[in-house]
């Protein structure tokens, strides 16, 4: 076996990322030393680091089978973790599986075997049914938030994968939640914790808990009210249920609120949207069912706003950990009806938030969103989208804002005040010679 030992400080260079947490530290010598780990640490401490630079590692650079294989709960954590892997510029091919696409396109790329798999369970599955993945190769087995894979029911999934893998030597378990029993078809035998979770579940310093008391039973005007008084800061709403997302979504709408909504009943393309939207400024509020409490890499959000009591404690601590990351401070703010009270496990004082008598709308965001139907699989990256929309569209460099290539389309933030005058110029022109379709994201 001949492995490449890759400069962990070009890597990290190439992440952005000056240096390594402790945890980071503590889970690469306990992962190359113990062939079982599990990795207890709250959202947003860089755990996706601390497995992919030990993970890489162990990697023969000679052998042309998939060695690696991390399974994970949704597609947005696969897609994460892809893009985290891809950014380290390692030359080493990595396939990511996951539902709500075409699945032809994930067989293409399974033809030549990627060195790294990562995927959720259930199209996992399907792929080893089809012969479409070699296991043997596969010595590395890595669940990633693996209590929320088997909180949404995949252990059939997982324990089908698994026992497909016969050749696994290294085993790698990472939640940002204490569990109380790892089931028996993970067939762990001796596993080293490495707990860096705060005790008793305590919030981070840098996390402040607020509440605001809403006068009726239904918190919407409440809810306009004090996101106004935020002053447009990004925020997440979380609420319980898809229907009432969307609902809360056209009202605040209807109020002058832009936001975009997020749940598991969304297309894809929806999907990618939304979030893309809230990244690049489009919109500073993103309403959401806990689906987006975790796996999203999304920077910078200020604020969590619990329109609904999370259900369980773990729903609460996840949907926290949306803020307060790495080296920045932010609030979470539960919105209790008089008919409510404070769950038992926020166990951190609060400050009552008193909104004012009178308010006012935040300004409007001051990006929009331009969808392209081209992506990777058209040969179409941000550099063909950067130079197209300041050729043909005329725009500086300063009008043009965070731009997403996915496989068969892209997104780009273009400033508002230039859009109309942007989409004349650019009607019936080429991208990379192709004649594309280009409108405004929906």
């Amino acid at each position: 076996m001949q492995k490449k030992y890759y400069s962990i400080e070009k890597i990290l260079e190439n992440l952005k990322i000056e240096s390594l947490n402790e945890m980071q530290h503590a889970a690469i010598a306990a992962i190359e030393k113990h062939k079982e780990i599990i990795l207890l640490s709250s959202t947003g401490s860089g755990k996706t680091v601390a497995f992919l630079l030990p993970m890489l590692q162990q990697i023969d650079f000679t052998n042309k089978l998939t060695q690696a294989i991390i399974i994970v709960p949704t597609r947005e954590l696969a897609q994460q973790i892809e893009l985290v892997f891809k950014t380290m510029a390692t030359g080493l091919k990595v396939t990511c599986c996951y539902g709500g696409h075409l699945r032809l396109t994930e067989e293409n790329n399974l033809i030549e075997p990627p060195v790294v798999l990562i995927g959720t369970p259930g199209r996992l599955a399907d792929h080893i049914r089809r012969g479409n993945i070699a296991t043997e190769g596969i010595q590395m087995l890595i669940l990633d938030e693996f209590d929320k894979s088997l909180e949404l029911g995949f252990e059939e999934e997982m324990g089908f994968i698994i026992n497909a893998l016969p050749n696994i030597n290294k085993k790698i378990l990472t939640s940002a939640t204490m569990t109380e029993e790892i089931p028996d078809f993970i067939k762990l035998v001796d596993t080293a914790t490495l707990n860096f979770l705060n005790p008793d579940n305590s919030p981070s310093d840098k996390l402040t808990i607020k509440t605001l008391l809403a006068d009726e039973k239904d918190k919407t005007d409440t809810l306009f009210k004090l996101i106004c008084f935020l002053g447009g800061k990004s925020a997440i709403i979380f609420l319980n249920h898809r229907e009432a997302v969307e609902r809360c979504s056209k009202l605040l709408t209807e109020k002058g609120i832009t936001n975009v909504f997020y749940h598991g009943a969304l297309e894809q393309q929806e999907r990618d949207a939304a979030l893309c939207k809230f990244r690049n400024g489009t919109a500073d509020i993103l309403i959401s069912t806990d689906l987006a409490s975790r796996g999203l890499d999304i920077p910078f959000v200020k604020y969590i706003i619990h329109y609904h009591l999370p259900l369980t404690q773990d729903a609460y601590i996840h949907r926290n950990g949306r803020t307060a990351r790495a080296d920045a401070g932010g609030t979470a703010i539960i919105v209790l009806s008089a008919e409510e009270k404070l769950p038992e496990y926020v166990l951190t004082e609060t400050e009552q938030i008193e909104l004012p008598q009178t308010i006012e709308l935040p300004d409007k965001p001051k990006w929009t969103t331009l969808f392209i139907a081209a992506g990777k699989k058209d040969k179409v990256n941000k550099i063909d989208i950067v130079g197209f929309l300041a050729n043909k569209g005329q725009l500086k460099k300063d009008d043009i804002g965070l731009i997403e290539v996915k496989d068969f389309f892209s997104f780009v933030a273009i400033r508002k005040s230039k859009l109309d005058n942007t989409m004349k110029l650019i009607h019936n022109e080429k991208i990379k010679n192709q004649k594309v379709r280009i409108s405004i994201a929906k």
